[in-house]
């Protein structure tokens, strides 16, 4: 199973608080919303065909509960709320011990080994969603395989980014790109180990 970082990024890469400034992770940031005004029925579409391509979903915490609260109550809303809520969810966490939202599962301890574990079955696709310092603790570990971003034309200036100032190094190979008429852009990279330097 291969697994799939998705994420929605402003231009300066910024991945948090898309939808508004309702998260609990940091209430003192006031510069949510930014995905709102640039979203149309083509780049909605593009992101929830790519919610419902999945055989499973994982996220942090943090991401979880606060879906859990919006998007499970929406099970049956023919949109995000039923292609998440229909299918196996694994939540990292070292403090949840019985989610209540249908088909999720903890995963603990170990974590690399058994996001290792679930990468071992022979198809299908483990999606990422929200959940930035995850996706980068998975990049620091080699455990991503690909990496979705939706990024929308808008520099933010604050806010937490996806990648770190300092880090690992990735060379990515381009497997798609989607313009869409707001100027939001859709890029899918393989990640293709170690760059080349000149």
């Amino acid at each position: 199973m291969k697994l799939t970082i998705s994420l929605q990024v402003t231009l300066d890469g910024v991945a948090q608080a898309n939808g508004g400034n309702n998260e609990d992770m940091d209430p003192g940031f006031t510069r949510g919303g930014w995905a709102l005004p640039l979203g149309d029925d083509e780049g909605v579409q593009y992101i929830l065909d790519t919610w419902r391509r999945p055989e499973a979903f994982l996220m942090g915490r943090k991401t979880f509960e606060m879906f859990a609260r919006y998007w499970g109550a929406r099970s049956e809303d023919g949109g995000f709320g039923e292609a998440i809520s229909s299918k196996p969810k694994y939540v990292v966490s070292n403090t949840l011990t019985n989610p209540t939202w249908e088909s999720s599962t903890v995963i603990s301890g170990d974590v690399a080994a058994e996001i290792r574990k679930l990468k071992e079955q022979p198809s299908g696709e483990l999606l990422l969603v929200g959940s930035a310092r995850l996706a980068r603790w998975l990049l620091e570990n080699e455990l991503v395989d690909e990496i979705n971003l939706v990024q929308f034309p808008v520099i933010v200036g604050a806010g937490e980014r996806l990648f770190p100032q300092e880090g690992a190094d990735f060379g990515l190979e381009l497997l798609d790109a989607k313009v869409f008429d707001t100027g939001v852009i859709g890029l899918t990279y393989r990640v293709a180990g170690r760059p080349t330097y000149a």
